[in-house]
């Protein structure tokens, strides 16, 4: 049981790490107004939330059914899509609560509802899930099964004290 709930404490971390790199380089390349993160840390909690609930879904769904390998990327790709978007929701509207701050707004792009989900950012996160589950995933696997558990803890904690200071100083 310990191994199983370090792994998703690992899981979240790296991808929370990976979305940071991520965000970070669109800014630094792309967008340089773009917001990447509330925390102060190298990391964007969503991602991390995101992967690991797209993982335990995908963990549950398919050990109840067999399905054939093309039904089985049509469902990633749409209980992804539909998960990402409400934790994408749910993410932007404690942000805005919690530090009066918007992070990010897509009212400006043709099929937004509100300014913290859009149809064309729901499909991005889709084609992203089947990125993940079928490229990343693997190799993150043989990662994280190097991890000793010192590290899990330390990083682990590092993360929650970043936490912490941040609801303290924002």
């Amino acid at each position: 049981m310990e191994k199983k709930i370090r792994y998703y404490i690992n899981t979240f971390l790296i991808y929370s790490i990976i979305g940071f790199l991520i965000e970070s380089s669109l800014k630094y390349i792309f967008l340089k107004n773009m917001n990447n993160g509330i925390l102060y840390g190298p990391w964007i909690p969503v991602y991390g939330i995101g992967c690991v609930f797209i993982i335990l879904i995908m963990n549950f769904v398919f050990t109840r059914i067999k399905v054939s390998r093309f039904i089985k990327i049509i469902l990633v790709f749409l209980l992804s899509m539909f998960t990402l978007t409400i934790i994408e929701l749910l993410g932007g509207v404690l942000i805005e609560k919690t530090f009066h701050k918007v992070f990010w707004d897509y009212s400006n792009m043709k099929y937004n509802i509100g300014h913290y989900i859009s149809l064309e950012m729901s499909l991005l996160w889709g084609i992203m899930s089947l990125i993940v589950i079928y490229i990343i995933k693997p190799l993150v696997d043989k990662i994280i099964k190097k991890i000793p558990s010192i590290i899990t803890y330390l990083v682990l904690v590092s993360f929650i004290l970043d936490l912490v200071f941040t609801f303290l100083l924002k």
